[in-house]
């Protein structure tokens, strides 16, 4: 394998020039994932830094975008073309803007700093970092996705922007360390941005998959009490997280819990239920999503919306403060991982289908 001298500050250090990633190649079925091992290096930017990847996580979102499930001509559930893609899906990715192929995919990523641009503190190099998924441009909303706009976390080597690699002191291993960026960046942007707070009732549906898992965990920590929505086989392991109750993902909210007792949701799912689980919200009650495996398209009524003064909050670009507190959670142990299986990179498609079959709990993340 030839060598590439890169910049490790205002010196330059040989590291092989290709490594081994997974392109995805189009909108498609498993044979849109591309194992190769003579993909060429990234080169850093002069803001940027050269991460060694150790392990990366498998996210709905890589599902997503393989099938073209973020399409607004798609109306289905993610399910409806996990396996083969979904026909006649867009060329459009979830920003709205053409998606460009190839794509290394993977938004976790832990590693180490291996070299860094000519701008960076060459100190850094050596540093343990997880990486922020959300790339801030310009502006608040001015944004790339790691692993969707830009390169990602399926490859020996990733390079992202400096600011967005933050260092983190942790006993856990590469692999636990995996599971948290995507995951836990978007629940707990969920539940600051919805504000919840010490001794609410919060409700949160797909309490066993990565994003829901985590949001169990948080709110928790948060103080809150936590009633979430799994299957039967996996309430245990959700009570294990921090649930004060678990209910099934079919549950008749209103038989349940009356028209108003929560003070707010977080949602990852969609579908069937959005008006339910606005119904059973207090007057004043907050509602957040990231997320809507089980369908996008919903029925609103909008008199359930102004007649109880509701906040319904889309939520994807994480605020200012959310990544630096989640790294100190996991610094302080105020938090764990959530580790369901292991898989190599180079058995992506095996990842992929286990991910599918929604038999875990928790993070499936891949090891490199």
């Amino acid at each position: 394998m030839v060598s590439e001298p890169v910049w490790a500050g205002t010196r330059r250090v040989t590291i092989a020039a290709n490594m081994r990633a997974v392109l995805l190649t189009g909108h498609g079925g498993y044979d849109r994932l591309d194992f190769r091992d003579d993909v060429p290096l990234p080169k850093p930017g002069a803001d940027d830094v050269l991460i060694r990847v150790a392990a990366a996580g498998v996210n709905n979102t890589d599902i997503n975008t393989r099938i073209g499930w973020y399409s607004k001509s798609v109306a289905e559930a993610t399910d409806a073309g996990a396996v083969s893609g979904i026909k006649g899906a867009g060329d459009d990715g979830w920003s709205g803007a053409a998606f460009h192929f190839p794509r290394i995919q993977g938004a976790d990523a832990c590693g180490h700093i291996v070299a860094v641009g000519q701008n960076i503190n060459p100190a850094r190099i050596g540093e343990r970092v997880l990486v922020e998924p959300v790339f801030h441009g310009a502006s608040r909303f001015d944004i790339l996705y790691f692993g969707s706009e830009v390169d990602g976390g399926f490859a020996d080597y990733t390079c992202v922007p400096a600011m967005h690699a933050h260092r983190v002191e942790s006993q856990l291993s590469g692999i636990e360390l995996a599971s948290f960026p995507c995951a836990y960046g978007t629940a707990e942007n969920i539940l600051t941005r919805i504000n919840v707070q010490a001794g609410e009732r919060v409700l949160i549906t797909g309490a066993s998959g990565g994003v829901g898992s985590a949001a169990v965990q948080l709110a928790k920590r948060r103080g809150a009490e936590v009633i979430a929505m799994a299957s039967d086989t996996k309430a245990e392991s959700v009570r294990a997280l921090g649930a004060s109750q678990v209910i099934p993902r079919d549950a008749d909210l209103a038989a349940l819990f009356g028209p108003e007792h929560f003070d707010a949701a977080v949602d990852i799912v969609g579908g069937p239920q959005f008006g339910e689980i606005l119904n059973v919200l207090k007057r004043g009650g907050r509602y957040g999503v990231s997320g809507a495996i089980s369908g996008p398209i919903v029925d609103l009524d909008l008199r359930t919306l102004y007649l109880k003064d509701l906040r319904l909050i889309g939520c994807t670009v994480l605020e200012p403060d959310v990544f630096a507190n989640l790294v100190s959670y996991i610094e302080r142990g105020e938090i764990q991982p959530v580790v369901a299986a292991v898989y190599d990179i180079s058995e992506i498609v095996k990842a992929q289908e286990a991910f599918l079959t929604k038999q875990h709990v928790g993070k499936i993340v891949l090891s490199l």
